[in-house]
This record gives C-alpha cells, structure tokens and sequence, in this order.
C-alpha cells in the first residue's frame, strides 16, 4: 500500500467538538455498515484485528453492504450509525438528510480506482472511448461521477444523452463477467476489482484515477455518522475515531498482516479469500489515510453538480465535515 502516515489534524478537529458532549445517553449499541472492498481495510482489518471492540466495546454492530445509496438509505432509515462510503453517497447523505444530519468525521481511503481496457480492446485513453462500451458501478457512486465527468471533458457523452459512449451500470460481479465475456470494451472500477480484471483476466490498466486529480489524491472513501448519534454518544464515537486511526496508522506498517486480515473477513464473510498477490497489489494502489482530502470532496461534489445529480436548485456543502465549526 501507499506508505503514508494517517492524517490526525481532522480526526483531532473533530474529537474537539465532540467533547462538548461529555456524557453518553445510554446507548447500547453502534452500529456501523462497510464494504468488503480494499478501499474499506480500516473496518474490515480494525474488526477483524480487534481494535474497534478494544475502544468501543463488545456494542459495535457490523453491517456489510453492497453500495454507499444502500448504506445511506441506512441512515436515514435509523438502522445504521455509522458508514464508510464514497465521496458521493457521503455528500448526498448530507445534503438530503434531515437538518443535514449525515456528516463526514473522517478519510478513510484515497484512490484505489482505474480504468482497465479489455484485452482485444484498442483504448489507449479516454478520447477512444468513443463508440465503446463501457462498465461502471452503480449510477451516482464515485468511479460513474468520474468516468462521466472525464467523457464530459473529452467532449464525449454517453448514449443515453445522444452520445456515443454506452455506459453500463451494474455491479461489479457483472462487470467481471461481461468482462471474460468479452461484452464490454473496459471498466472504471475499485480495487480489487480493477486488479482482478487486470491479473486474472489480461485487462490493460490504461490509467489509474488519480493521475486525472490535482496532486494525484482524491477522497474515496469516508467516514460519515448520524449526527444525532454523535451528539448523544460522545465517548462512543471519540472510540470509534480512536480506533479508527489506529487502525489506519497499523495497515500502513503491517502489510502483510493487513493482507491476511483482509483475506480472513473475505473467507468467513464471502466464503473465499482472494490470491495473496491480487490483495497486495491492490493494497499498494491505494492510501489508507484519515485524511478526509476535503479539497477533493469539494471538487467531487462540483463534479456530480455538473452532471446533475445533486438537484437543480444549486448545493451548499457548508458543514459536511463534523467539527469544521471549531476551525
């Protein structure tokens, strides 16, 4: 993995404004929702490695989910506490969540995500993907906002718009598939899938996402909570966090440990691990930071306007990061 130190100014920023709610009311349980992506080795290692129950408690409750609408949709709901997501889920939490009550308390992950041509495909960069077919996850998560906003910038748009490019939706087990099919020209997709197609099945990684972002960063995964929750649970989240970032700062110096970690929760959660060299690639083209990249969040969000997924009245992510108030 990217060897860096996980950032601790915006977890600290954070902590500062809990502590103006000394008290728990009571609460039993934290209930807290993941994916079993790379992007998301704080949840998966810091559980499986004990180190959110040693600050928490035997409360946490763990969910696994599928994508970051399902995750939010959570939320709202009342069933979840706690999310790790994308940077697109987290701002739309945000901005349609009541009182704007769904905030970020940290970064998670940064990158991890790359476009992967097929084999007998002639892309070479995005302005081939003109009059190609083309697979992202579900509409509105983070790797569909980019590849959208790259063909925007390459005056290229998709069919549905009277474009050229075909864009196909669907989730990653289906990308794979259309992928050895052969149904699909490439793929803008997380790790380890982006390995997968690469390793497993010949794709060609055209480029990593990063490379197209200022300063080679982006957010791609974050860590948002229910506001209500934080206010009333201070201790409990001040432990969350505190697991949280040391559990970023110990996959960056326990490679190998992480990968057996992660391959551990793979096994007991989806049956089968995966190829210890498709686990380390993918952990060394991703950063696990706490750093919430805010700058890239902004330009994320900036991103989804254009394209319109954020409504058509215009949006105001002013306090989408927890505690920003006590800058």
């Amino acid at each position: 993995m990217k060897m860096v130190m996980a950032a601790v100014a915006g977890v600290a920023i954070v902590l500062l404004g809990i502590a103006a709610y000394p008290e728990d009311r009571g609460q039993t349980q934290l209930r807290m929702a993941y994916f079993p992506n790379v992007g998301h080795a704080i949840p998966i290692v810091g559980v499986e490695r004990g180190f959110f129950e040693d600050e928490v408690g035997d409360i946490l409750e763990t969910r696994v989910f599928d994508s970051g609408p399902q995750a939010i949709e959570s939320i709202f709901a009342g069933s979840i506490d706690v999310a790790y997501v994308g940077p697109g889920p987290a701002i739309n939490g945000f901005l349609n969540s009541e009182d704007k009550n769904v905030r970020i308390l940290a970064g998670a992950a940064s990158g991890g995500a790359s476009f992967v041509a097929h084999p007998d495909s002639d892309i070479s960069g995005i302005p081939d993907f003109d009059k190609k077919k083309i697979a992202a996850p579900q509409i509105g998560n983070t790797q569909d906002v980019s590849l959208r906003d790259a063909l925007s910038a390459h005056g290229l748009s998709p069919a549905e718009k009277g474009g050229s490019v075909i864009i196909y939706n669907i989730p990653n087990p289906d990308i794979h598939t259309l992928f050895v099919k052969g149904e699909i020209d490439g793929a803008w997709v997380a790790e380890p899938w982006a390995t997968i197609l690469e390793q497993d099945l010949g794709g060609k990684r055209i480029f990593y996402e990063e490379e197209l972002w200022p300063g080679g960063e982006f957010a791609s995964v974050l860590l948002i909570a229910n506001t209500d929750y934080v206010r009333e649970n201070p201790g409990i989240i001040s432990g969350l966090l505190r697991a949280h970032n040391h559990t970023a700062s110990w996959i960056n110096e326990n490679p190998a440990e992480t990968r057996s970690a992660f391959n551990g929760f793979l096994e007991s959660h989806l049956g089968r691990p995966l190829p210890d060299h498709i686990v380390d690639i993918s952990l060394a083209n991703i950063e696990i930071t706490a750093d919430t990249k805010a700058s890239s969040v902004y330009s994320f969000a900036k991103k989804a306007d254009g394209l319109g997924y954020l409504g058509r009245h215009g949006y105001d992510l002013s306090g989408i990061f927890y505690g920003e108030g006590q800058r």
